[in-house]
């Protein structure tokens, strides 16, 4: 992980890969190599994964101990992992940064499976470069380890697949996300558009970890959340991460991300600890950015659940289990959590911002429509397409609802509407409580493309506002 730089514009509350903590701080019951039946997905091995560890110490310590995007060490690392992938039956590509890399930065790696639909991407990443401090072991060996036994794992099972798995090793991340930044950004607008969701992995093997997931109430981290939800680990946003990591890249072009990371150099809360297990007032990661981030830097209990739980997720995502894989709804609408700026919305954007005096529900922006207490109409909207395969689909969202009205007349409201068909409406009469969600149906919708609207509209006196955050579509 890169050390938070000064950037224009809003960081975005993004999650980074997450990990598990040391054996000692497992929670009660839980067992680190259970995986339940329910969530069908190969078991990754930890003993694989550690060996990929040992390959990339072995590449730091034959030059100069680092890792560093410069330097031999990293472009040992590349080869290493080019080397796995191509005998695997990958399409590999080594991607030169031609611009905005450090001078003599070497290349990003990319590895396709040949299989699935070419036009629904779901992309997983990890920066494979460290700092010249160290050899860099958690961070982030422990998320390009873990990433690659899931890219031969998937190779070995060779499942049929319903959309298109891609692999990336990032060049040049504690720089700046530079290389991962070089990659989405010179992508065509149709490439873009390709790639349904992006899920970084950085720093999942921290000693004195916690569960994070990037953007965890989003549509595209729902499988990562499953999978932690069922061996009960009660996961939590990412808040360290926000904009420190790769999918910062995705997320600045609207492309939906998500992701593991169990924490680098912020401290542990005692809820956390007593939760968790661990130390509180703490680092997460005690070797953060520093030589000693080696080897016996490496909680292998948080590296297992983080692998698995990658495989869960593109066992979720992209492989065809048999019944259809044609209800697919994760990443159908974009920027959902509002913390990627305001593409694709459009209408009134200028209600999407980090507003003071609220919290939002998840990140820290949200849009706050109304709330001015004279005669105005704020929408905010965008086109979608509801899966076809879905006999259920559902727009969920989360909304408060704040008023100076009284009584039970509905002065100013707040509409969910479809191509202008108004589905759902709330008003000043619903007010109380924070953060609430709510839903409308689509169902009637799938297979459609659409363009949905969220409306407000206030009266010429006494405001109503109604905030807005985490909107995504579920189905079955």
């Amino acid at each position: 992980m890169k050390r938070r730089f000064a950037m224009a514009g809003t960081l975005l509350a993004l999650v980074l890969g997450l990990g598990t903590l040391p054996a000692a701080a497992t929670p009660s019951g839980t067992s680190p190599a259970s995986t339940p039946t329910a969530l069908a997905a190969p078991d990754i091995s930890l003993t694989a994964v550690r060996a990929h560890l040992d390959e990339l110490s072995a590449a730091a310590a034959r030059n100069g101990g680092n890792r560093r995007s410069t330097g031999q060490g990293y472009r040992d690392s590349v080869a290493y992992v080019k080397g796995k992938l191509q005998a695997a039956g990958y399409t590999v590509t080594e991607q030169p940064c031609t611009s905005g890399c450090t001078s003599g930065a070497g290349p990003n790696l990319i590895a396709e499976w040949p299989q699935g639909d070419a036009s629904a991407v779901y992309m997983f990443g990890a920066h494979l470069d460290g700092v010249s401090a160290g050899p860099g072991m958690n961070d982030n060996g422990s998320g390009s380890a873990a990433l690659l036994e899931n890219a031969l794992t998937l190779a070995r099972e060779n499942p049929d697949l319903r959309n298109r798995v891609r692999f990336a090793w990032w060049t040049d991340e504690e720089q700046g996300l530079n290389g991962s930044d070089f990659y989405v950004r010179t992508l065509s607008s149709a490439e873009r558009s390709r790639i349904k969701a992006y899920y970084n992995f950085d720093m999942v093997a921290s000693l004195n970890g916690g569960y994070f997931v990037n953007h965890i109430t989003s549509a595209a981290a729902a499988p990562m959340k499953a999978y932690w939800d069922s061996l009960g680990l009660q996961p939590e946003e990412n808040t360290e991460g926000a904009g420190r990591s790769d999918d910062y890249s995705f997320e600045r072009y609207g492309i939906p991300t998500s992701g593991y990371a169990m924490g680098a150099s912020a401290r542990k809360t005692s809820a956390q600890a007593a939760k968790w297990g661990g130390t509180s007032g703490a680092a997460y990661d005690p070797c953060y950015h520093r030589s000693c981030d080696t080897l016996s830097n490496i909680n292998t209990t948080g590296l297992d659940r983080a692998a698995d739980g990658i495989a869960y997720t593109v066992w979720q995502q992209a492989v065809d289990t048999g019944g259809g894989g044609t209800c697919d709804p994760a990443g159908v609408v974009g920027n959902g959590g509002f913390e990627s700026g305001t593409a694709p919305w459009t209408g009134t954007t200028a209600v999407i911002a980090a507003h003071s005096g609220r919290t939002a529900h998840g990140g820290t922006r949200f849009a706050w429509l109304g709330g001015n207490g004279s005669t105005s109409t704020e929408s905010v909207g965008q086109t979608v397409t509801v899966p076809a395969g879905c006999t259920r689909a559902s727009l969920d969202f989360w909304l408060w609802i704040e008023t100076a009205e009284s009584g039970s007349r509905a002065y100013d409201t707040f509409s969910v509407r479809v191509n202008g068909s108004t589905l759902a409406t709330w008003s000043n009469v619903h007010a109380g409580g924070g953060w609430t969600q709510r839903s409308a149906d689509l169902s009637a919708y799938a297979g459609q493309t659409v363009t949905v609207t969220f409306t407000a509209t206030e009266d010429h006196s006494l405001q109503t506002g109604f905030l807005l955050d985490d909107v995504s579509l579920s189905g079955a």
